[in-house]
């Protein structure tokens, strides 16, 4: 099923491409009777042609934009609907045919958070080794008292207003950043595809460390401006791309350092 699903949302992306389409209510009307030779429920492939028109639209968003993009394709195994799924006895069924459903054991945690007053299921996606489950809540209003500005930098975060100022060190993630990009470069090997596979099992290792900081210090931030009642102002970083791109007569070391400002 995963990977008839692949090959449905690859089908829909193909045929935006022909016809330069890329809303939903357009791709729908020109992909849904093609997809009829996949055996798959009917909402499957709406799900689908839906994740197709969200990769067309982000394509077109960025070549309005300027930044050159291949030719979008799915890569991954997986399923994503958002109907005809229930969760029952602890576990996530999921129909898989007609009159047949599978169902996959939730862990504690996940039916303790899905089973909290407010809390609704809304959809899910399944690959191989991974089940995601996207929910919404009602968010309780708080009326601001006051407000708080952020100001990111490359080796700390600054939080404050006139009556307190509060710094969180992030000079563990510029470290972690140099010492990967160090390791990496050393890779002596002839075999460019090799080099390709190792470095982004080290870059992966150091997007998974370094978000566990950022993420470790927002959350700070955040609960205790909810616990203050305190707005959080953001300074304006758009358009900031453009001044570190290749060719601005800029060294790599000097470009990198700033990227990583930006993706914080």
């Amino acid at each position: 099923m995963l990977e008839v699903f692949r090959r449905m949302v690859n089908e829909s992306i193909r045929i935006g491409l022909v016809n330069d389409a890329s809303s939903l209510r357009k791709l729908s009307l020109l992909s849904y009777n093609l997809l009829a030779h996949y055996d798959s429920p009917s909402y499957y492939k709406l799900c689908a042609i839906s994740r197709a028109a969200g990769i067309l639209a982000s394509r077109k968003k960025s070549l309005k934009r300027g930044f050159p993009t291949r030719t979008p394709y799915a890569v991954r195994q997986q399923l994503v609907s958002c109907y005809s799924f229930k969760t029952k006895n602890g576990g996530l069924e999921i129909p898989v045919a007609r009159g047949k459903r599978l169902s996959i054991p939730l862990t504690k945690h996940t039916l303790d958070t899905i089973s909290q007053p407010g809390v609704e299921v809304r959809s899910f996606t399944l690959t191989h080794n991974r089940l995601c489950l996207s929910i919404a809540r009602e968010a309780p209003r708080i009326e601001c008292a006051s407000t708080v500005g952020v100001d990111r930098n490359l080796r700390n975060l600054t939080v404050g207003n006139d009556e307190e100022t509060r710094h969180y060190d992030l000079s563990e993630t510029v470290r972690i950043a140099s010492t990967t990009m160090r390791i990496v470069a050393s890779f002596k090997r002839d075999d460019a595809r090799i080099r390709r596979v190792i470095a982004s099992k080290y870059g992966e290792r150091r997007t998974a460390r370094t978000g566990h900081l950022l993420h470790t210090a927002t959350k700070t931030v955040v609960e205790t401006a909810v616990q203050q009642r305190q707005a959080i102002v953001l300074e304006d970083i758009r358009g900031i791309r453009r001044l570190y791109r290749k060719g601005n007569g800029q060294g790599r070391r000097h470009r990198g350092q700033d990227e990583r400002v930006e993706l914080r």
